[in-house]
């Protein structure tokens, strides 16, 4: 059972098994919004992990399991909230996938190792809160030459465990 944090948590149960993201609201408000937004309406349901590139990230969140969809709740694209407090210093850390500045959806990736030419690039949100080893597994996994999983994984569901402040 997860214990809150006062911070917003998702649990996010795939075909591997379950972890759970503490979200940054003090530090990315609207990522966090839409992250929650879309956790709660279901929208990475049954959506695929496309892309893993070991030693460095997971990457998942578009429905179409291309890396080129997805929208935010804000419409199509949203921009980033980049702060100098928070740095991919390690394994673990949560972050909005990207084409360049200002075109977040609802792709994410979860750093497997620290990741320091990401810092100012891509929106950290979060980090991983438990379940750090279904995210190493998921790190391991064989690949084909575009880094998409040769056996396919999934999100099954993503829950709010608890959606911290209200103001969110």
């Amino acid at each position: 059972m997860v214990e809150s944090v006062g911070a917003p948590l998702v649990s996010v149960e795939t075909t591997i098994g379950t972890f759970t993201v503490e979200l940054y609201y003090k530090h990315a408000p609207k990522t966090c919004k839409n992250f929650l937004e879309l956790s709660k309406k279901g929208y990475y349901n049954n959506v695929v992990f496309h892309r893993i590139i070991k030693d460095f990230m997971i990457q998942g969140g578009d429905p179409t399991g291309t890396g080129r969809g997805g929208e935010s709740i804000y419409g199509k694209k949203f921009e980033d909230e980049i702060t100098r407090d928070l740095k991919h210093t390690g394994a673990g850390i949560l972050s909005m996938a990207n084409s360049g500045p200002g075109t977040n959806g609802s792709q994410f990736f979860i750093t497997l190792s620290p990741t320091p030419w990401l810092d100012g690039k891509h929106t950290i949100f979060g980090r991983v809160y438990e379940g750090m080893e279904i995210i190493k597994r998921l790190g391991a996994m064989q690949t084909d030459r575009m880094d998409k999983p040769v056996h396919e994984v999934k999100i099954l569901r993503a829950t709010v465990v608890d959606g911290g402040p209200e103001r969110l």
